[in-house]
């Protein structure tokens, strides 16, 4: 009875201790919030895990890898790549992407530094491949807007309609450029769709492709500046051109008033002047009838007055003229 005791205590004891151990060697991992697992055993995978909480694995023999969920980010770096035209541009790229089949990731690529060397090479592949299949201006611009620009505001102030439509059409072929048809978001997008055909197969979904920048090299800068000083050049003399002949025309304006205005106001002046030479006239004759002897001497004083002092010659006062002074 008493052997029979100390057998089971035995084994009771044993039993705790293995219990001990198996809790100190870690039966349990806990899975937060954000992340998923892949729990292996001997290299192979036995479960996948994407639920936060307590989760129950063999410890010694099973291996647990943890994988983020969230959304993470790609940053490539800065490639030349020439375009159709063989144009050549700096493209600087972003990706969006998420460890979608963590089983196959793990059995791919394992780790995130090689997730994101397996990227490197995809995703630089699609956007060299993308760019060089279309035309720079696609790469560029998103949309055809360019070609809308108009001059209203600088045609708002202008009095008539036809001045403003003659400026419109100035300044309208000067800055017109070739429409797209695909765009730089759809490039995008193409540039998403083919890298996914790749991406897919180690268990990575990829959400977007973003071009960040495009910088032009070096001789296709200086190229566009000469294309915009000359677009630019070419819009100003069409402004100096419309000025001109706006010029031309308002001063043909003003010396045309400015005629009508003279020959206006000299026909008034002589007008004025032929009425007032009847008014004096008049007064000179009701004068002279009123008083002849006054009136003489009165317009003989007024031609003294007139004359001599211009005069630089000496006079005999005996002359006719002087009568009426000397009282002849």
């Amino acid at each position: 009875m008493i052997r029979s005791q100390r057998r089971l205590l035995t084994t009771a004891v044993v039993i705790i201790v293995l219990l001990v151990i198996f809790i100190i060697l870690g039966p349990f991992y806990i899975l937060v919030e954000g992340q998923q697992s892949v729990v292996t055993r001997f290299g192979k995978i036995i479960d996948v895990q994407d639920q936060s909480g307590l989760k129950l694995k063999m410890p010694l023999i099973d291996n647990v890898v943890y994988y983020p969920k969230k959304v993470l980010s790609w940053d490539g770096a800065a490639q030349r790549i020439p375009t159709k035209e063989n144009q050549f541009i700096w493209v600087d790229t972003t990706a969006r992407w998420r460890i979608s089949d963590p089983a196959k990731y793990y059995e791919t690529v394992n780790t995130i530094d090689n997730g994101l060397l397996r990227l490197n090479d995809i995703l630089d592949s699609s956007v060299r491949t993308i760019i060089s299949e279309n035309y720079l201006n696609e790469a560029v611009r998103t949309t055809n807007q360019i070609n809308e620009i108009t001059v209203e505001e600088d045609v708002q102030s202008l009095d008539s309609a036809e001045d403003a439509e003659q400026l419109r059409n100035l300044t309208a072929t000067q800055t017109k450029q070739e429409n797209i048809r695909i765009g730089r978001e759809q490039l995008s997008a193409r540039m998403n769709i083919q890298a996914e055909q790749f991406t897919s197969g180690f268990g990575i979904e990829l959400i977007d492709i973003i071009i960040r920048q495009i910088r032009y090299s070096d001789d296709l800068t200086e190229s566009v500046y000469q294309r915009m000083i000359k677009e630019r050049n070419q819009i100003a003399e069409a402004y100096r051109s419309y000025g001109r002949g706006q010029l031309a025309q308002w001063q043909g304006k003003t010396e045309s008033e400015q005629r009508v205005i003279l020959s206006t106001a000299y026909a008034e002046s002589e007008a004025i002047k032929g009425v007032a030479d009847a008014e004096a006239a008049k007064i000179y004759s009701d004068a002279y009838e009123a008083d002849p002897e006054f009136f003489n001497l009165w317009r003989t004083l007024e031609s003294y007055r007139k004359t001599i002092p211009d005069l630089d010659k000496v006079l005999s006062t005996d002359m006719e003229y002087f009568d009426q002074l000397y009282g002849k």
